[in-house]
């Protein structure tokens, strides 16, 4: 299988799709079902065209979307026809969905993939990168998921444990992409914190509130990206802020110290520097050891090493950086930052082009290709 076929073939396959009608968001989906396709046919059945083959197969799954989605806008529209039904109590039972699907007889990483996809509303594709597999894996995953649960009794529901697990990583897509999906992931958390005695769900309230709280300020009104330490601080959430921090402070004050707490005690040390040059990494870095202790996370770990290469230089980042699996993803991001902060202007710009080719969404994809065009231009001056 050529991998640098398919991702050359992308943006042209993606172009073609929109210009026929279809909107960028559909589009997307449909031309990264195709590169799924292709991937599973390709090695046994090479086309003569890859691109035809791909424009064929991405704009039947288009057109397979959009007439699911004409048929379920009708039978709304069937169902707003109805008379209104009587008055009946408010119930608001989501959170016991989020207990129901992280059912015992599930492992937990199959409870917490069904659920994001069954109940917080992720698609395969968020949920196979929340969890850094291919899509077709988790599209398996979960389909045994179903099997497994359709004929279990739910009398048993799961453990707050995979429960907190499934909000924060609801919470990572909204926060990066949908606000409305990361309002609901704190309105959720905050209803499992009030009812359940578990440190690490105030915990997991506190790290969503004080990442929430910098939201407004991590784009420009064009939807450019802002790093951390460009944003405009006066814009960040300080109300929100104080309120994270007072759950967190009560929640460290029961010596039961989880991952949601160490990571929220990091969010904070950012939210408490009045600029990004008085951020206290030192203390970030201990935090990080903490995470790294209590989870083994190589997404941890990749972002101790920035914090690394802030506290002690980005040599010593960059020391960290190796011992990691460079297929990570925003491993290659986060070399060409610790090689510019180093000076090695050259190795910074090819690896910001690099990275802005294994982008996950277009705003990050746009960002590093800036940094890119911003070093290359520099070295050309």
């Amino acid at each position: 299988m050529n991998e640098a076929l398919l991702r050359s073939l992308t943006p042209s396959v993606l172009g073609i799709l929109v210009r026929r009608g279809a909107d960028f968001a559909a589009a997307e989906d449909a031309v990264q079902e195709a590169l799924v396709e292709a991937v599973r046919v390709w090695p046994d059945d090479p086309p003569r065209d890859p691109k035809g083959w791909l424009v064929t197969v991405a704009w039947r799954r288009f057109l397979d979307h959009a007439r699911a989605e004409t048929a379920r806008r009708r039978r709304e529209d069937l169902v707003e026809e109805e008379p209104a039904p009587g008055p009946a109590p408010a119930v608001d039972d989501t959170l016991q969905l989020y207990f129901l699907c992280a059912h015992p007889s599930l492992t937990p990483s199959s409870a917490v993939a069904l659920t994001l996809r069954a109940v917080g509303g992720l698609t395969t594709r968020q949920v196979a990168r929340a969890y850094l597999v291919p899509e077709a894996t988790m599209a398996q995953r979960i389909s045994r998921a179903k099997r497994t649960v359709s004929t279990a009794r739910f009398d048993r529901p799961g453990d707050v444990a995979t429960v907190l697990r499934v909000l924060y990583l609801v919470f990572n897509e909204g926060y990066s992409g949908d606000v409305d999906l990361a309002a609901e992931a704190i309105r959720l958390a905050r209803q499992l914190a009030a009812v359940v005695d578990h440190p690490e769900a105030a915990g997991l309230l506190a790290l969503m509130l004080l990442h929430h709280a910098r939201r407004v300020a991590r784009t420009t009104p064009d939807g450019s990206l802002v790093p951390l330490a460009e944003q405009d601080r006066g814009r960040w959430d300080t109300a929100m802020i104080a309120e994270g921090v007072g759950i967190l402070q009560a929640a460290l004050a029961r010596d039961r110290l989880g991952e949601f707490q160490a990571q929220a005690a990091i969010a904070a040390l950012h939210a408490d520097a009045p600029t990004a040059e008085e951020t206290d990494w030192v203390q970030i870095v201990e935090w990080y050891d903490e995470v790294c202790r209590l989870t083994g996370s190589p997404v941890v770990r990749l972002n101790r090493a920035v914090a690394v290469g802030e506290a002690d230089g980005p040599r010593a980042g960059l020391a960290a950086l190796a011992a990691l699996d460079a297929s990570l993803p925003r491993h290659t991001a986060v070399a060409a930052y610790l090689h510019e902060r180093d000076g090695d202007v050259v190795a910074a710009a090819r690896l910001y082009a690099e990275a802005a080719h294994k982008a996950a969404n277009l705003a990050e994809r746009e960002h590093l290709t800036r940094q890119a065009a911003r070093l290359n231009a520099h070295r050309h001056d």
